[in-house]
């Protein structure tokens, strides 16, 4: 699967993209085209909640795979992204306790696919990322999942602390990633779930934190401060999974 195949050039194809309803994860637009056209694409993008950057028309020839963009590319989602709702399902169909994770400031899309994949295998009936300063569902995302986008669903949101309070409200509690926290080992980890991991470099944000209900910490032996987000969030997933088994 190549990237290309979610690159969308050309004006037309842009526009048409966006009004057939299809989830754009980002727009790049010629900094200074300001015509008629652009406007009509970028005024779309915002309506759609579209992340849109400004940049120089080199950097687009760059980009591009046909050579006639416009001045416009966009990157389409992978794969469609899922709602919430039916990750609920999921986890009804199953008869278990919801079990949802949640990403907060993950850029590298390496990491999103790996942690899809563990998703998938932990038994997870989602994974939910915010709209800002995330990766979104590319086609290198897809490749490291290894086939767990087919399964698992992800759900993208425009504020992950609004979405952890409404999930409350849904009986749902939330424990928190950070090296500060209880160690993993003491906390009672069952139950229906969210369990929210930030990047290495930022961790979880602070507006974030503050509405979980736990903070889990891994037992750290080594002389270097922070494990990958990857391989937190497995670590952190299968005690969920070894609690549940209980």
């Amino acid at each position: 699967m190549r990237y290309e195949e979610f690159t969308i050039e050309g004006r037309n194809a842009v526009l048409e993209a966006f009004r057939s309803g299809k989830t754009i994860d980002r727009l790049f637009v010629q900094d200074g085209c300001r015509d008629g056209a652009v406007s009509t694409i970028t005024r779309e993008a915002r309506k759609h909640d579209t992340m849109i950057q400004f940049v120089t028309r080199e950097r687009l020839n760059q980009m591009s795979e046909t050579g006639k963009h416009q001045g416009v590319i966009a990157y389409a989602a992978a794969y469609e992204y899922a709602d919430i709702d039916d990750m609920f399902r999921l986890a009804e169909e199953k008869g278990e306790p919801p079990f949802l994770i949640l990403l907060d400031n993950i850029e590298d899309p390496h990491n999103l696919g790996a942690i899809i994949r563990t998703a998938n295998l932990a038994g997870a009936h989602g994974v939910i990322i915010p709209k800002r300063r995330a990766v979104g569902l590319t086609a290198t995302v897809a490749k490291t999942s290894a086939g767990a986008l087919n399964y698992t669903p992800v759900a993208k949101v425009t504020n992950l602390g609004a979405t952890i309070e409404e999930l409350k409200a849904r009986g749902m509690w939330f424990v928190c990633a950070d090296m500060d926290g209880e160690l993993m080992y003491r906390l009672n980890l069952t139950g229906p779930i969210g369990l929210v991991i930030g990047s290495e470099g930022e961790g979880v944000g602070r507006l974030v934190k503050e509405k979980c209900d736990l903070t889990a910490s891994i037992p750290m032996k080594g002389e270097i401060d922070s494990l990958n987000a990857s391989v937190a969030a497995g670590i952190l997933a299968y005690e969920i999974v070894r609690q549940r088994l209980g």
